[in-house]
């Protein structure tokens, strides 16, 4: 720290306790922060990563204990404190204060806030999740419930094509469950992917015997005698199944925050480095923030692990330095789908031109979608080509042209060869 830095506040409370938070407070310890640090979080469990609970924690291959962020010996640090169990309810900026859902309240000097999301459930009239055996993905216990049922190896109906969705089919239909997936959009997976990538993730769903309804969409869930459920789809069609999942997207839990004064428009809204506008002290990071991207001068907000950690890492670093940077990522996103990381680097937009193609690799096929405009690249998709992402990451972060970025593609295979992904070959278990 220079002499002209500010320094650090006395106090830093974090509100959230999933990776947003708990690498906030790791990286203000990393920072060399030897302040007070509380961090609060909902859920009674020790904190935890997301992602394994629609994949391995689901498929029972890692424990609870395995996916742990945080540990017992966390309480080692005199001056951190734990205090989960407890949501936040209300937020005084003029006083600096938290109240949270027992009524205590925090004092801070500096508030992060972390609070991520929630699923979005199914509502009336499409139904109602108390009265068919509908789940969501998001917290431990959900995750847990769902294993047990899965196990029995009953039929499963997965409403929501995006990467939640996509990871629990591959896991149920891994674990032996017959597995349908219904999807609104006429092209599978094209609203994170793109038509291109999202027929060739169709296509390796199908390959493992999960069947994608495309351009389907539920107009009714029941519950039947025997407990199982009905889901009607607006065709006509009717699917039984013993186990609903649902993955239709999230919402920011910011309502705790309606009365505080904070900017809210679908998460809270932060300038170019996280802080919040107007409100002294106040940063937001992970799922809940809606950060200023300066490069396309508008406000996004990203609900993908690295997005949270680099963010939690900017935050941490500026708290406990006063270096201050804008969050300037190059996009960055992952899943794994019956045994093959997908990887999907950059940010494309309508209207890119997508060329698909297989690459030779000495440990076999792969694929990747590239995505361009203007002859720059803007984003690609590999198909368990990890070495060939990083390829793209690495040119994208230099501003590399689009055609020395595919000669550098090329370069890392024995052949790169185009690959048609006209609507006529996606697989036939998959069309409309």
């Amino acid at each position: 720290m220079t002499a002209e830095s500010p320094r650090p506040p006395r106090r830093i409370l974090v509100v959230g306790s999933s990776v947003a938070g708990v690498r906030t407070a790791q990286g203000l310890r990393a920072e060399g922060y030897t302040g007070e640090l509380t961090l609060v979080g909902a859920e009674p469990h020790l904190p935890y990563d997301k992602p394994p609970l629609s994949k391995e924690f689901l498929a029972q291959t890692r424990t609870a204990e395995d996916i742990l962020l945080l540990h017992d010996d966390a309480a080692a640090d005199p001056g951190f404190t734990l205090q989960l169990g407890q949501a936040a309810v209300a937020l005084d900026p003029a006083l600096r204060r938290v109240r949270l859902a027992d009524g205590s309240l925090l004092d801070y000097d500096a508030l992060v806030l972390a609070t991520g999301v929630r699923p979005r459930t199914l509502t009336p009239p499409v139904g109602k999740p108390e009265e068919a055996p509908c789940f969501t993905i998001r917290q431990l216990s959900e995750s847990a419930e769902l294993a047990e049922r899965l196990a029995k190896k009953e039929p499963v109906v997965v409403i929501g094509g995006g990467f939640i969705g996509a990871e629990a089919a591959a896991t149920a239909a891994g674990l032996g469950c017959p597995t349908t997936l219904v999807e609104s959009s006429p092209a599978p997976f094209s609203r994170n992917l793109g038509p291109e990538a999202g027929a060739l993730l169709a296509g390796l769903h199908a390959e493992h015997g999960v069947q994608v309804l495309a351009g389907a969409r539920v107009t009714r869930v029941e519950r039947l005698t025997d407990g199982w459920a009905m889901v009607r789809l607006d065709d006509g069609r009717r699917l039984e199944a013993a186990t609903v999942i649902v993955g239709i997207g999230c919402v920011p839990n910011t309502e705790w925050l309606e009365s505080s004064g904070l900017a809210l428009d679908d998460g809270v809204v932060t300038d170019e480095h996280c802080a919040v506008p107007g409100a002294e002290g106040i940063w937001a990071v992970g799922d809940v923030a809606r950060w200023y991207d300066a490069d396309s001068g508008r406000h996004r907000r990203v609900e993908h692990w690295t997005s949270a950690t680099e963010q939690a890492a900017l935050v941490a670093r500026a708290l406990a330095t006063g270096e201050r940077r804008a969050f300037a990522p190059v996009p960055y996103l992952w899943s794994d789908q019956h045994g093959v990381k997908l990887q999907m680097v950059g940010r494309r937009s309508a209207g890119d031109r997508a060329e698909a193609f297989t690459a030779a690799t000495p440990a076999g096929d792969r694929q990747i979608v590239l995505f361009s405009r203007d002859n720059r690249l803007t984003a690609a998709v590999t198909f368990g080509w990890p070495r060939g992402c990083m390829t793209v990451r690495q040119a994208l972060a230099k501003g590399d042209g689009f055609a020395d970025i595919r000669a550098r593609l090329a370069g890392l295979a024995t052949a790169l060869t185009p690959l048609d992904l006209s609507p006529s070959t996606y697989p036939e278990g998959n069309r409309t």
